[in-house]
């Protein structure tokens, strides 16, 4: 029963991660909100690259970063950024579709060579709060730098407040 809900909340929300990506001007990629900010571009690009960590959730006990290397393309490309972001979200379908109940219950480490980032947890709570809650927070960054940029923010929960208030 989880696994069906994990992907049918997936299914809703790549939906609405496409609709922002999508948003994203091509002239305001370079655009960043302070210095230590990510471009916009490098920021779509990190949202595209978040669902390429779906496949080494769900299916390694231990996900090296060092050891699968993601060909990412330039962050100044939104058409690079979206073709990435499709065949992630592919690789991350189908990886999710694999995981049993009792999988979500192991525990999961994510390393870069001998250095560990996360964990060990189990694979669930990594599933919640790295994958799904991380695109989500990273969207809202998306948001604040559309707006800030003047661009229109795409409604994804219902009209939008700039929507709402024509």
């Amino acid at each position: 029963m989880i696994v069906q809900q994990l992907l049918a909340e997936f299914e809703h929300e790549v939906n609405n991660t496409r609709k922002l990506l999508q948003a994203v001007p091509e002239k305001d990629l370079q655009y960043k909100p302070a210095a230590t900010s990510w471009t916009m571009g490098q920021l779509a690009q990190h949202i595209a690259t978040i669902y390429y960590w779906y496949t080494g959730t769900f299916t390694k006990d231990v996900y090296d970063l060092a050891a699968d290397p993601l060909e990412r393309g330039s962050a100044d490309d939104i058409k690079a950024t979206l073709s990435l972001f499709e065949n992630n979200v592919t690789l991350a379908r189908n990886a999710l579709k694999s995981i049993t109940e009792e999988k979500l219950k192991d525990n999961w480490t994510m390393k870069a060579g001998e250095r560990v980032i996360l964990g060990p947890m189990p694979r669930g709570i990594v599933a919640r709060g790295f994958l799904f809650n991380h695109i989500y927070h990273h969207r809202g960054e998306m948001i604040v730098y559309l707006r800030a940029t003047g661009n229109k923010v795409p409604g994804m929960y219902g009209p939008t407040y700039e929507e709402s208030r024509s």
